[in-house]
């Protein structure tokens, strides 16, 4: 028995020289800094967003199918009663949701980059704006961060404009996504929904359209500065028509925030993208950036490059309700000399060259 006693006493007395041992090495172990806890902060914010965009419709549709065939299919069936009701909301200004665009994530999120939005003129409470937002890039981080949250300052810039961004219509026929959507203030890039914001919400709104759309992605990589607009005046053609200001807007840095495989025109992985882009509204991209354990690593999480969104002097249109194609085009190589201008004036203060140009195809 004191055999027993002893080796159990014994062992007690190495576990509590075990457990201090582990103790002491914990509090000598370096903790992380303020600027390492920040760090973490910022790279899950972007994480949840990137997640957020890529596959919230995706699973949230999934599960809802799934439920179907369980005991919880009345889930399933009052959420399809609701979007049924709920159909048109998205094409008369969505529901905005103020506390989401103050939620404290966007800073860290703007901070990872960092976003940075700078203002070159005012714009009157008492005018609309169709803002043309520029590059499209693979997923528009600039426009979402300056039009969608209110981490970079847009509302304190621009007392009076509430902005609004628009994304492809089909987003809106996703569960659940359709509602985080609308709750930031985006809306679909439609006329009716448009044509909603500019005419029926009052004055004050700007509604940014990200006019090179996902025909512009395919041609987005780090360096590039091509526009997809010559042919894109559909967005002009509302402006007069709603009697709404033109404003150019340019993300410099929105290119370099992934790499992507770029396929030559005319090759059959380009025609591909093509035709999957005409009957889906985006294109099938085939890109890269860091991993979420080291920049070293490949993954799809942006790399953090600075993005500065300038926001240039409005085009101020008339308001005519049935616009010749030939006042369409004027005001469109208005609005394109005015983009134009703002790029060049811009490009040497935020990472440019003095020899680097703005193609527009």
């Amino acid at each position: 028995m004191k055999t027993i006693i002893a080796a159990c006493s014994q062992n007690l007395s190495g576990s509590r020289a075990s457990i201090q041992t582990t103790l002491r090495t914990l509090l000598a172990a370096p903790w992380p800094s303020q600027r390492d806890i920040r760090s973490w902060l910022q790279l899950l914010s972007v994480l949840q967003w990137v997640l957020s965009f890529l596959l919230l419709g995706t699973i949230s549709l999934l599960l809802l199918i799934y439920l179907v065939f369980t005991s919880f299919w009345p889930i399933s069936a009052l959420y399809l009663a609701w979007i049924i009701f709920d159909w048109d909301t998205p094409e008369k200004g969505g529901r905005r949701l103020p506390c989401l665009r103050r939620w404290p994530v966007w800073r860290h999120f703007r901070d990872y980059f960092p976003v940075k939005l700078v203002k070159t003129h005012d714009l009157s409470p008492s005018h609309n704006y169709i803002i043309g937002s520029h590059p499209h890039g693979i997923l528009c981080v600039g426009a979402f961060c300056n039009f969608i949250t209110g981490s970079t300052g847009f509302g304190e810039m621009f007392p009076g404009i509430q902005p609004f961004l628009t994304t492809l219509a089909g987003n809106f026929r996703l569960p659940v996504f359709r509602e985080y959507l609308m709750s930031g203030g985006l809306c679909p890039v439609t006329r009716r929904a448009i044509g909603y914001l500019l005419s029926k919400n009052g004055t004050g709104n700007a509604v940014a359209i990200v006019i090179g759309g996902a025909a512009e992605s395919l041609s987005c990589h780090p360096g590039v500065t091509t526009l997809i607009l010559k042919n894109r005046k559909g967005f002009v053609r509302m402006a007069l028509q709603h009697g709404a200001h033109l404003v150019p807007s340019f993300s410099f840095g929105e290119n370099d925030l992934f790499c992507q495989v770029v396929f030559e025109e005319g090759s059959w992985m380009r025609s591909i993208q093509h035709r999957f882009q005409k009957m889906m509204g985006f294109a099938p991209c085939i890109f890269y950036g860091r991993g979420l354990t080291s920049v070293r690593s490949w993954g799809f999480l942006p790399y953090a490059r600075p993005i500065t969104t300038v926001v240039g002097e409005p085009v101020v249109v008339p308001k005519i309700e049935d616009p010749s194609c030939e006042v369409v085009d004027t005001y469109h190589e208005m609005y394109v000399r005015s983009l134009l201008k703002l790029f060049n004036e811009n490009k040497t203060k935020y990472g440019l060259s003095e020899a680097d140009e703005l193609h527009i195809l």
